[in-house]
Order: structure tokens, then sequence, then C-alpha cells
């Protein structure tokens, strides 16, 4: 199977795969307006591209060697994580319904949104190892620089597209009126996903 066909299977199979990324878009989208979505999106992208790019520089082996280094990533992390399921949770227990049924606004607006997306991205140091793990299992020596750069491009530009597609999914006018019924439980549950996370990452580390 050609090189770049298989990592975008890979890859897609990855995406498919509900985690941080995945709540933050659609919570968003649902609850805010997909134009604020699509800037989160990017801002996660941007992660993804930082990501790759350093596993294709070889993070992962330094994260390996340094145990203290990822661990103290990975703590930051998921507290960051923890902090926005906290935040999610007190809005669900102070929300107040929108007038007229439209979406909220987030506050500080679309670059607010945007580097939150990058902010929860960067916040999962599991992505590199994710990224060192394929690179190593179908990249051999004797794949030269342009076509690993070339790959670095297309995970980038599908992460993208997916995202986006969650976006559109969950701005729909029949997914925002489910949101409005049921506001509270949604962002509740957002919230306790995201500290699910956070903590997961940091009782990982000490475990």
């Amino acid at each position: 199977m050609n090189l770049f066909l298989t990592i975008a299977i890979v890859h897609l199979v990855a995406l498919l795969s509900p985690g941080p990324d995945f709540f933050f878009v659609s919570q968003t989208a649902v609850s805010r307006s997909r134009k604020q979505a699509l800037f989160g999106v990017l801002g996660i992208t941007l992660g993804i591209t930082l990501w790759s790019a350093l596993a294709l520089l070889g993070l992962q082996l330094v994260l390996y060697r340094l145990a203290w280094l990822q661990q103290l990533i990975a703590i930051a992390g998921g507290l960051y994580l923890a902090w926005m399921g906290l935040r999610m949770l007190r809005g669900a227990l102070a929300h107040a319904p929108t007038p007229h049924g439209g979406a909220r606004a987030a506050p500080g607006g679309d670059l607010a949104t945007l580097r939150a997306g990058l902010l929860t991205n960067l916040a999962n140091p599991k992505v590199v190892v994710y990224f060192g793990s394929v690179f190593s299992a179908f990249l051999g020596d004797r794949v030269d620089a342009a076509t690993r750069w070339g790959l670095w491009a297309l995970i980038v530009v599908e992460t993208f597209a997916w995202f986006a597609l969650v976006a559109a999914f969950f701005a729909l006018p029949a997914m925002r009126r489910g949101y409005l019924r049921l506001t509270r439980w949604i962002d509740g549950l957002a919230g306790a996903v995201f500290i699910a996370f956070g903590l997961h990452l940091i009782l990982a580390r000490r475990g």
C-alpha cells in the first residue's frame, strides 16, 4: 500500500477516537458558532503541526530519556485540561438560557478560541508519542526528507479537514436546538470529560 495512503488511514483512525480535541470542537460548535469552532480547529491544527514536526525531529526519544521532562509536561497539560473542565462545570451550573435561542459568544472572541484550541492540543503530550510511534513504524532510513515532510503536511491538512467537518456537523441548526434544550447536561458532561482527561494525564505519570 502507498505510504501516504497508509499514514492517512492510520491518522484517520486516530482522529475518529474521541479525545479532548473532539470534545472541544464539538462543544464550541454547538454552544457558540461554526466560525468560532473553526478558529478552535485552527488552534488544534497548529498544535498538531508542532507535535508532528517535533516527532519527526525525534522529540519522543528525548522524552524517553528525560522521564522527568515528560512527567512535567504531562502534569502541566493535565492541570490545564482539568482547569478547562472545571470552568465548563461552573458554566453549566450558572448557565442562563441565551435570549432568542442564539449562540453564546466566547469570552475574548475568535482569537481566544484559537488559543484555547491550541492549548487544548498542546496539553496532551501523548500526541508526540503517538506521532513518534507512527513514524517509527512506517518510516525507515530509506525514506527521504521530502517524503517525511510531505507526510507531515498530509497529517496537518487531514487534521484540519476532519475537525472542520466536526465543527460543521455540530453547528447544524438541529444540533444547536438540541443543545439549547440540554445545555446544562452537555456542558456538564464536557466539563467532566475534560477533568477525566486531565486527571488521567496527571495520575498516569505518577503510576
